[in-house]
């Protein structure tokens, strides 16, 4: 696991272990790449912990069915890393959504995340707009990411 201070290539791998573990949609997996202190902010949700992290991610997951993510290296600075991401998803209706955001992340020497701040927006779509259709779990290294996909 990647430790600071980040190079690009360290911080890009870093980000493609977040990407891969949130597509594998589970939690306890998710939660052990943060502090058990680590302190979130989600939308408007603040969320403090491996065990409210894990119970935050439970909940996302019922309702956001097909998840699809793709993370994107933004900047890097010594222990903190910003990344943009999209992702699809669709509701209990059906009806899809592509959610973009971006993510800063600050991280402890052990290189385990100590904060989290997400800002994200949904953007409705039709089926036939989805960009991601890889089958679930990590996304395939030969699928393109944010920019080649002109996102």
């Amino acid at each position: 696991m990647p430790v600071p201070p980040f190079t690009a290539l360290t911080a890009a791998e870093k980000v493609r272990a977040a990407e891969d573990a949130w597509n594998s949609r589970d939690p306890a997996r998710v939660a052990l790449a943060y502090t058990p202190d680590s302190l979130w902010r989600n939308r408007h949700e603040f969320v403090r912990g491996r065990c409210e992290i894990e119970a935050f991610l439970n909940r996302k997951w019922q309702r956001e069915h097909e998840y699809r993510l793709i993370k994107e290296l933004w900047a890097h600075d010594g222990n903190r890393i910003a990344v943009r991401f999209a992702y699809e998803w669709h509701n209990d209706d059906g009806q899809w959504y592509r959610s973009y955001g971006n993510e800063n992340w600050e991280f402890d020497a052990d290189g385990l995340m100590a904060r989290r701040h997400a800002s994200i927006n949904d953007l409705r779509i039709a089926s036939a707009e989805r960009l991601f259709h890889w089958l679930s779990g990590p996304r395939p290294d030969t699928c393109p990411g944010l920019s080649d996909m002109g996102l």
